[in-house]
Parts: structure tokens; sequence; C-alpha cells
């Protein structure tokens, strides 16, 4: 699929090593993307046209990662029309984790975020295809097909550890 239908945006270039992930996840179902730093606080106009402005060039979902006070999603939710997915992440300022958390999934009503785990970018790519399969069947088969393989992986571990393969039941 050549044509851009998912935005991933960071605060920063430090939040990039968990962002990937979504990316990843994007490549795996062959969901073309575009990605780029917005900052919140250090750049806000350019968040006011990105958010404002990403529907009018095509794309279907906005993934938003950030740390600390992680303002960038909500933002982003307050502008655009389109679905957003919030991924806080731990980041060197960070209280544990729990500011970019609480920032992103305590949304006021009429701007909701759809908010993964923490760090939970790969999550976030996943939804992201879901988003996009409601109007793609080939991303949908796909989805499934992966699916299929996860509960595959769990099955043959469970049959790994209960037939003693693992060195369990010895």
């Amino acid at each position: 699929m050549d044509k851009k239908l998912v935005s991933i945006v960071m605060g920063s270039d430090s939040d990039m090593p968990v962002m990937k992930q979504a990316a990843e996840m994007l490549d795996k179902f062959d969901i073309a993307y575009e990605i780029d730093i917005v900052s919140a606080h250090r750049t806000p106009e350019k968040l006011y046209d990105f958010a404002s402005k990403a529907h009018e060039r095509g794309m279907v979902a906005i993934i938003a990662g950030a740390g600390g006070a992680a303002h960038l999603p909500g933002m982003i939710a307050a502008i655009s029309p389109l679905p957003v997915i919030g991924v806080p992440i731990k980041s060197t300022n960070s209280i544990d984790g729990w500011d970019s958390v609480l920032s992103i999934l305590q949304m006021p009503g009429g701007v909701p975020v759809a908010t993964v785990a923490l760090n939970g970018a790969k999550n976030a790519g996943i939804l992201a295809a879901q988003i996009v399969s409601a109007m793609d069947k080939t991303i949908q088969t796909k989805l499934m097909e992966y699916k299929q393989e996860m509960k595959e992986q769990v099955n043959k571990k469970s049959n790994d550890i209960t037939s003693g393969k693992n060195g369990a039941n010895k």
C-alpha cells in the first residue's frame, strides 16, 4: 500500500526507540505511514498545522507518543477529527511514567484519546492497523492471520511446558 494512512508523531527524537515499534507493526501489515517529531510545547504552530490538516492528507489514524507532561496526543485530539492513539513514554524527566500515562489517559469528555500501555507503541501500531482494517479487508485478513500466529505460539509453548520439553515436569 503506497498511500500513507497513519501518522506517527512523537514529542522528541528520544521517543524513537519506543515509537519505532508502532512503525514495525504497520510495516508488518503493509500499511504506509509518515513519521515526524511534533512537540506540543516547543513547536505549537507545527502541532496545530499537523493536527488540523492530517485528515486532508488522507490519514485515517494518528499515533502520538510523548513522555513527561505528555500533552501531544490530547492536543492533537482537540484539533483533529481523526482517532488518536496515545502512547505514554517513560522518559528521563518522567515520574516513573505515571505522569505520561495520566496526562494521556485522563482526557476531558469530548476529546477522546485511545491510550495504550506505558511504552506500548507495538499495541498502538496494531490498533491503528485495526482502524485501517475497517475499510480494507486485506489488512483485516493479515490481522486475523497475526492473531492466529499468536495463538499457535502460545499453544506450542503450552505444549512444550506440559510435555516437559522446557525442563518443566522433571
